[in-house]
């Protein structure tokens, strides 16, 4: 069961067509979004509590073969924007940032710090939700109830560790 790390299947993924027409600074915020990502899924403390997950819920870490973070957003045929997507079958999570104008938006009513900890919460989110659909497949329902459940339960211990050790919380990225 103890296969590679998870940490060890996270690559940033560019799709190329998107490339193409995009603009330079459009372009350089969305790597600097991945890649804020990216790391941030590397974390040992959430590289521990995805082990724990994968332990408690029995799955197993050779059925995650990619966990690719997107450079773009994606976004369903009826507009509504997709945080991620499980190719169960294949063991492929897929992982997809934000609009940028969205967050310009969401820059106007919040601190950029809080804007920072929305964006590590909801790429943490999307990936325990992901992992989740590597054993419940279809099951959204049930996926959905997990994810609350264990993310908040690494939202308390993540508070709890930081207030106890007085740790300056660091930005995400910068917009």
């Amino acid at each position: 069961m103890e296969n590679s790390k998870l940490s060890n299947k996270i690559r940033v993924v560019i799709n190329r067509k998107k490339l193409e027409c995009c603009e330079q600074k459009h372009l350089q915020f969305y790597r600097g979004y991945a890649s804020a990502v990216s790391q941030t899924l590397r974390k040992p403390s959430f590289q521990r509590f995805l082990d724990w997950i994968i332990k408690l819920e029995r799955i197993e870490k050779a059925d995650v073969t990619d966990i690719q973070v997107r450079v773009f957003p994606f976004e369903k045929e009826n507009g509504n924007p997709v945080a991620g997507r499980c190719n169960s079958n294949a063991g492929v999570i897929l992982l997809f940032p934000k609009r940028r104008s969205f967050l310009k938006k969401k820059l106007q009513n919040n601190q950029k710090e809080n804007v920072h900890y929305y964006l590590k919460s909801r790429a943490m989110a999307a990936m325990i939700h992901e992992l989740l659909h590597i054993k419940y497949k279809s099951n959204e329902g049930k996926v959905r109830q997990l994810t609350k459940k264990y993310f908040g339960i690494f939202s308390w211990h993540q508070n709890f560790d930081s207030k106890s050790a007085n740790a300056p919380q660091r930005p995400l990225l910068a917009l």
